[in-house]
């Protein structure tokens, strides 16, 4: 059985790519050490001795108040992980990477496609592009595959994200809530589908490419609403606070899953309508 490194697997994508990737056939042994403290880090990569590795952890609120912890972590953490599975004697058969979409920043082309040069708008996503940059230099000596997921949800994510936000007022049938701007645009893609892909990824990605991780299907928050009203039966009053409104938001993120698919295969997208009665069920 294939051993399995995974960093973040207490987290939302880490607690569903677990269950994934057990029933794929791994064995998964998180990583227990605090990304930010090198030896640990060390200790426990070499303890692991892993075949492959996954490598989810990351502060992924764009609103996060602490702006410097998106570098420590998103960035340097990543370097403490690189070193240690550079010095294992048996360097791991593949490693994946998690970035984010967000570093395309406010692209006007769409659907977007890896050769789209990145314009990162926010701290998140300068940590993540750094991150990006940082795995090059150790692309010589380990086989690095880098994944920049679009929008996704599915139970079991947390409430400051806004469909996870939606979902906990319709089940609880909330006269109202308070949202920014409604007509910006996202993949809002489902948890399951997207650790399919990082599963296929492992096996079939190639070393030194990043892949987006999509379906090229964006809906406004307007059309998300709507289904929820529809497939609930509650109506909820919407009130703008312009707080919420940030002045770099990025409008829309469609991408384009082109160069995945020739690469792993089609995957199998729930509808939008799908994923949200999941999630309101499990609530």
């Amino acid at each position: 059985m294939p051993k399995l490194l995974l960093t973040g697997a207490a987290g939302f994508t880490g607690q569903h790519f677990t269950a994934a990737a057990k029933k794929a056939g791994y064995e998964v042994k998180p990583l227990l050490a605090d990304l930010t403290d090198a030896k640990a880090v060390a200790i426990d990569v070499a303890e692991s001795a892993p075949d492959y590795v996954v490598h989810l952890a990351a502060i992924s609120a764009v609103t996060h108040a602490d702006e410097e912890a998106f570098y420590r972590v998103n960035l340097f953490g990543t370097q403490n992980l690189l070193r240690a599975l550079a010095a294992l004697p048996v360097t791991p058969k593949r490693i994946l990477l998690a970035s984010s979409s967000n570093i395309y920043g406010n692209v006007t082309l769409s659907p977007i496609d890896e050769s789209i040069c990145p314009a990162p708008v926010n701290h998140y996503a300068i940590s993540k592009l750094a991150m990006e940059r940082l795995a090059v230099m150790f692309s010589d000596r380990m086989a690095i595959v880098t994944v920049r997921p679009f929008n996704y949800t599915g139970v079991g994510h947390d409430d400051r994200f806004v469909i996870p936000k939606l979902i906990d007022h319709f089940n609880r049938r909330a006269r109202t809530i308070e949202l920014g701007n409604l007509e910006v645009e996202r993949e809002f893609n489902d948890v399951r589908t997207v650790c399919e892909a990082y599963l296929r990824l492992l096996q079939y990605g190639e070393a030194g490419h990043v892949y987006n991780v999509c379906s090229g299907r964006p809906v406004s928050l307007n059309m998300v609403i709507n289904t929820l009203k529809r497939i609930s039966g509650h109506e909820i009053e919407i009130n703008i606070n312009r707080d919420f409104i940030r002045a770099n938001e990025v409008h829309r993120l469609c991408g384009n899953p082109a160069k995945l698919e020739a690469r792993i295969g089609k995957l199998q997208h729930p509808t939008l309508e799908e994923t949200l009665r999941w999630m309101l069920v499990s609530k």
